[in-house]
């Protein structure tokens, strides 16, 4: 079963898709979710997210499960608590989001190289292919 839950957050919209029939437990779920907003820049830096207690009365979820997600947003460095103010998008860390796209890329690559083991495909092929679509071949 798959749930969407759109939430609106002064304004604007954030959108959070749980999937109850996913390995990945729900509070990895709802961070991965909002650091994909904030990577994408759907959530902006010091734009308020919802309070721990509205987002898990919206899922339909525990408290602590939501707590559990932006605890580990926080500790990542993805967003900031203000006491008494709430939480909020921490200001973007370049190193974070180059580190995101590093992470992104070796998931790709590891495809390739799979990919080109099963089917025998020569390693400089596939650099080839790779100058080629950067638009680098020199001829």
């Amino acid at each position: 079963m798959l749930y969407t839950v759109i939430y609106c957050v002064y304004g604007d919209v954030m959108k959070i898709i749980i999937s109850n029939s996913s390995s990945i437990p729900i509070y990895e779920q709802i961070k991965n979710n909002i650091v994909s907003q904030i990577m994408n820049n759907e959530l902006l830096e010091d734009e308020a997210l919802p309070s721990i207690r509205n987002l898990a009365q919206d899922i339909k979820i525990s408290i602590m499960t939501v707590k559990k997600a932006y605890d580990e947003l926080e500790k990542e460095g993805y967003i900031i608590s203000r006491q008494g103010k709430g939480t909020f998008v921490a200001p973007k860390n370049n190193e974070l989001a180059k580190e995101q796209a590093q992470k992104e890329i070796e998931e790709y690559v590891f495809k390739i190289i799979n990919l080109s083991k099963k089917f025998n495909i020569d390693q400089r092929d596939i650099f080839n292919l790779f100058d080629i679509l950067r638009g680098e071949e020199n001829d």
